[in-house]
C-alpha cells in the first residue's frame, strides 16, 4: 500500500463497538485479513490508526467488495488497499498474515471455512471469531481440532449480545472446562468477570422459558422429553447466573 498521509479534512472511521472490540484484540505490528470483509471498515481502520502495517481486505462476493472501494475512495483516495475475492481462506496465501478476523458469520460457516484446508489454517498466529450463531458449535469444533481459545469477550450490538472468541493453532491445552454448559457460555467469561456475562446468562434463561412454555402447550410424542431437556438447561443456566453474580 502507498503511505498514508493525513489532512486535516481526511474523514476518521468511526468503528462501531463490536468491530472496535475485535479490533482491540488485534497486536500491534499485526498483518490482518479480513474475511468476508463487506464494507471494509475494520481492516482500513486498523490500517490508519497504525496497529497494522498492512491489511487485507477479502470477500466471497464482488458487491462487497465494490462497497468497501467505494469506502476507500471516500477515506483514503490516494491509497491502495489489498483487496480480493475468494472464498474464505482461499485468496491468502498460507502464513501470509499473523491475524485472520472471521466476523459477522454463523458458527458453522466459520468452522467450514476453517477445516476446508486445516494445514494453512494453523500458520496464522491468531484467529478472532465473532459467529452470529452457533457459537457452541464452533468452540467444539476448534477444540476438536487443537486450537486454544485463549480470549473471550460479550459486545453489546443493539439488542443483541455478540460473543468474540480469540484462538491461536497448536495448543491442545483445554481452554474450557468440564462442564455441561461449557460450549456454550465459556468458563473465559467468568475468568474476565466479563460486564456484560449476567444480562447474557438471563437472555439465555428468557429463551428457555419461552421455549418451556411453547413446548408445554404443544403436543406431540416427544414432548415430554423436550420438556425435561428444556427444565434441565434452566436449572444449570440458573446456576450459572448465581456463580455470576457471586
Amino acid at each position: 500500500m502507498k503511505p498514508f498521509i493525513f489532512h486535516k479534512e481526511q474523514k476518521m472511521i468511526k468503528l462501531s463497538d463490536r468491530l472496535q472490540k475485535i479490533a482491540d484484540l488485534i497486536q500491534q505490528g499485526e498483518t490482518v485479513a479480513d474475511i468476508g470483509t463487506d464494507h471494509g471498515f475494520l481492516p482500513m481502520a486498523l490500517w490508519e490508526s497504525g496497529v497494522s502495517p498492512h491489511v487485507i481486505l477479502s470477500d466471497i462476493n464482488a458487491g462487497p467488495l465494490e462497497k468497501a472501494r467505494v469506502n476507500i475512495d471516500k477515506y483514503f483516495p490516494k491509497t491502495e488497499f489489498d483487496v480480493r475475492l475468494g472464498s474464505g481462506l482461499s485468496a491468502i496465501q498460507p502464513g501470509e498474515v499473523a491475524a485472520v478476523v472471521i466476523a459477522g458469520m454463523g458458527g458453522q460457516l466459520i468452522c467450514e471455512i476453517l477445516g476446508e484446508d486445516l494445514d494453512k489454517t494453523r500458520t496464522f498466529q491468531r484467529m478472532i471469531l465473532q459467529p452470529r450463531n452457533g457459537q457452541d458449535k464452533l468452540r467444539a469444533w476448534l477444540l476438536l481440532n487443537g486450537f486454544h481459545i485463549y480470549d473471550e469477550s460479550l459486545v453489546r450490538e443493539g439488542k443483541y449480545l455478540c460473543e468474540i472468541i480469540a484462538v491461536s493453532p497448536g495448543n491442545t491445552e483445554n481452554s474450557l472446562g468440564n462442564t455441561e454448559m461449557d460450549l456454550e457460555v465459556s468458563p473465559v467469561l467468568f475468568e474476565k468477570q466479563d460486564p456484560l456475562l449476567v444480562e447474557f446468562i438471563e437472555n439465555k434463561i428468557r429463551i428457555e422459558k419461552k421455549i418451556l412454555e411453547a413446548v408445554k402447550n404443544g403436543v406431540g410424542k416427544d414432548k415430554y422429553k423436550k420438556l425435561e431437556e428444556t427444565e434441565h438447561r434452566i436449572k444449570l443456566l440458573e446456576e450459572l447466573r448465581k456463580r455470576s453474580l457471586a
